[in-house]
C-alpha cells in the first residue's frame, strides 16, 4: 500500500473501464485495543478549508505581529478565499495550526496562492508551489518565495494589501 499527501498531485482522470472488487472482512472491534478517548469536539468555525479553497491568502512573520492576520483575513474575505499561514506564525501562536501551509502543515493546490510577508523556506514552498498562480508580497526582493512566484510585489505589505483590497472592491463595484 502507498499513500500520497492530499493535493500533492493532480487528481487522476476517471477510467470507467477499471473495476474494483469490494471484499468484506469481519472486524471484531472488541478485540482491538482502544487507547483513544474523545474528550471534546468543537467544529471549526472556518467556512473554507485551506486544502479545498481555490484561493489561499497566507501570512508569515513579515506581518510583524499577530494583529497582522486581520489584514490577511481582510484580503482573503475580499477575494473569497481561505487564510493560510507559515509555520513560524503558528509556532508563535499568532494563528491556529489548521491554517499552516507546508511540510509540517497542509499541502495546498489553489488556483491562486498569495504569500504575504512569507520569505519562502523550503518547507513552506513544498506545501504550496504547485498552486496555479502564486502572488507574493515581501519587503526583501531576494526572498526565496519570489523564485516560485508568478507575480511579486516588493514593498511593505501594510501599504500594498490595503490598496489591493481597495482596488478589488472598486473593480467589483462594492466600494
Amino acid at each position: 500500500m502507498a499513500t500520497v499527501r492530499y493535493k500533492v498531485m493532480k487528481e487522476a482522470e476517471r477510467n470507467p473501464s477499471k473495476k474494483g472488487e469490494i471484499v468484506k472482512k469481519p472486524v471484531y472491534i472488541q478485540k482491538l485495543p482502544d487507547r483513544v478517548r474523545i474528550v471534546d469536539f468543537q467544529p471549526s468555525p472556518e467556512e473554507v478549508s485551506i486544502v479545498d479553497a481555490e484561493i489561499v491568502v497566507s501570512g508569515g512573520k513579515g506581518l510583524g505581529e499577530p494583529k497582522g492576520f486581520e489584514l490577511v483575513q481582510g484580503l482573503a474575505k475580499t477575494l473569497g478565499g481561505a487564510v493560510g499561514a507559515s509555520r513560524p506564525t503558528v509556532d508563535e501562536g499568532w494563528i491556529e495550526y489548521r491554517h499552516q501551509v507546508g511540510l509540517s502543515g497542509r499541502t495546498v493546490r489553489p488556483k491562486l496562492y498569495m504569500a504575504c510577508g512569507i520569505s519562502g523556506a523550503v518547507q513552506h514552498l513544498a506545501g504550496m508551489k504547485t498552486s496555479d498562480v502564486v502572488i507574493s508580497i515581501n519587503k526583501d526582493k531576494e526572498a526565496p518565495i519570489f523564485s516560485v512566484s508568478t507575480l511579486g510585489a516588493v514593498g511593505d505589505l501594510y501599504e500594498v494589501i490595503p490598496r489591493l483590497i481597495e482596488k478589488i472592491r472598486k473593480y467589483r463595484g462594492n466600494d
